[in-house]
């Protein structure tokens, strides 16, 4: 079989397993120049990995803290930071119809699918190592050595801040002072905001963990408020709402032709969805980490879709059309003010706020497991630095290279500028990797194929 960048096994060679004596299963299984190494992890978990690659760490030194519950919630804090507060007015203007606009949720949601029965294969592969796509890409293209870690590295590192969310949170603390604060009192909450983040996290793992829940919980009962209210809108029973659903009976009027908005209404939507392969950063934290992920990860990303697809159905049938074009506010601001008067703006303030904080949580836990990870990996100099999580049983040195960045990221562009900046930033190469991991996927599986390597549990 051929493999990427020039590894072949020997014309007339075949896989050899080598057997240890208390084990039935092969210990290491040779193909050609690859060797893989079944190793076990403290989370109950063993697979097959080469062995150019990171060793597996037999006892997480970040413990085992990740339950079904804050698998749910990591995801969700990730997806639910404040675009479904926002975007949905931002699909309307590029898609030009309410018709449209929905059915490009429902895409965003069956792309995020695909994404998500990718992420549960690999994991299924290398259920003992957290970093997900960091570990993926290193055992799928293990040749040149540190290629593709470099690559990823760059692009995980480079872009590993959190400004958008930060800058955000900040608008909406000013807005319930009932302030316009200038751009460096602005950026001064912001950074003050993500080090109180920071702090959080670098403090205690298991109880930040504890936050993602509760900070999770109070989005989804949120949510479950607009979409609930929506629907009995819809139902005609809203007296302040005349004519709920006149935005639905000509659903698809005034849909645009341009492909320019159409393409950056995709990637907004893909915005809006990411975050649901949040929990797999952390599978070596996970017992038992590929069941408990296929069935809660489902769980976290349906439950979004849910939410988002009825909030969308609320704000269109409590808001008119063309008031929704109009207005430079949050959907959400619009839908609270026409539906419960202009006093509810505040606990909205308040809501957006803290579920911006969750976002900020939920990825500097994630995100420092990746480049906890890619120090593993001898691409990051100062290796122990990086990987260690002394004193406080926490990375450090993951969260202050992520502070670091999204310090520079804050006071450096415009703040009106950071979301759309971030969004087009992340989502490109992103979507690079993706693919990449898309063809690494069947070589993989061909790989495997060829080595009689045992079927993971997927």
């Amino acid at each position: 079989m051929g493999l990427p960048f020039g590894i072949k096994p020997q014309a007339n060679s075949h896989p050899v397993a080598e057997h240890s004596q208390s084990d039935s299963e092969a210990s290491i299984i040779r193909d050609g120049d690859l060797a893989y190494v079944r190793q076990t992890a403290g989370n109950g978990a063993s697979g097959y990995q080469e062995a150019v690659g990171a060793p597996v760490e037999t006892r997480s030194p970040l413990g085992y803290h990740v339950n079904w519950l804050t698998i749910i919630f990591l995801n969700l804090n990730h997806m639910v930071g404040t675009g479904i507060f926002s975007t949905p007015a931002t699909i309307l203007r590029l898609t030009g119809s309410v018709g449209l606009a929905l059915v490009y949720w429902v895409i965003g949601f069956l792309l995020a699918v695909a994404g998500l029965a990718v992420h549960m294969e690999f994991t299924s592969y290398f259920p003992n190592r957290s970093g997900s796509e960091v570990v993926w890409l290193e055992q799928v293209f293990p040749r040149p050595k540190h290629l593709f870690p470099v690559a990823f590295a760059v692009q995980s590192v480079l872009l590993s801040f959190s400004s958008s969310n930060a800058i955000v949170l900040s608008n909406y603390l000013w807005r319930i002072v009932g302030r316009a604060p200038d751009p460096w009192e602005l950026k001064g909450v912001a950074i003050a905001a993500y080090t109180l983040a920071v702090i959080t996290v670098i403090a205690h793992n298991k109880y930040s963990l504890w936050a993602i829940n509760v900070i999770g919980a109070l989005k989804l009962l949120l949510l479950l408020l607009i979409s609930i209210s929506g629907l009995v809108i819809l139902g005609g029973h809203f007296p302040r709402i005349e004519n709920p659903g006149i935005n639905f009976r000509h659903g698809f009027q005034d849909t645009t032709s341009s492909g320019y908005s159409l393409s950056q209404a995709m990637v907004n939507i893909t915005f809006a969805f990411s975050g649901w392969q949040n929990a797999f950063s952390m599978a070596n934290e996970i017992k038992n980490p590929i069941p408990t992920l296929k069935k809660n990860a489902t769980a976290s990303l349906l439950i979004v879709f849910s939410l988002y697809f009825l909030s969308n159905i609320a704000y269109f049938a409590a808001v008119p059309k063309d008031i929704f074009l109009e207005s430079k506010e949050l959907a959400a601001a619009v839908f609270f003010r026409t539906a419960f008067g202009s006093s509810a703006e505040s606990a909205l303030n308040f809501c957006v706020l803290l579920s911006s904080f969750g976002n900020l949580l939920a990825v500097l836990i994630s995100q420092s497991r990746q480049i906890r990870e890619i120090a593993r990996q001898g691409v990051l100099p100062w290796t122990e630095f990086w990987v260690s999580t002394k004193p406080l049983g926490t990375p450090i040195g993951p969260y202050l290279l992520k502070w670091g960045f999204t310090f520079l990221m804050i006071v450096s562009p415009p703040a009106g500028d950071a979301f759309q900046f971030v969004v087009s930033l992340k989502t490109y190469p992103d979507a690079i990797f993706h693919a990449a991991m898309g063809v690494g996927l069947l070589l993989i599986r061909r790989r495997r194929s060829r080595s009689e390597t045992p079927r993971s549990d997927f």
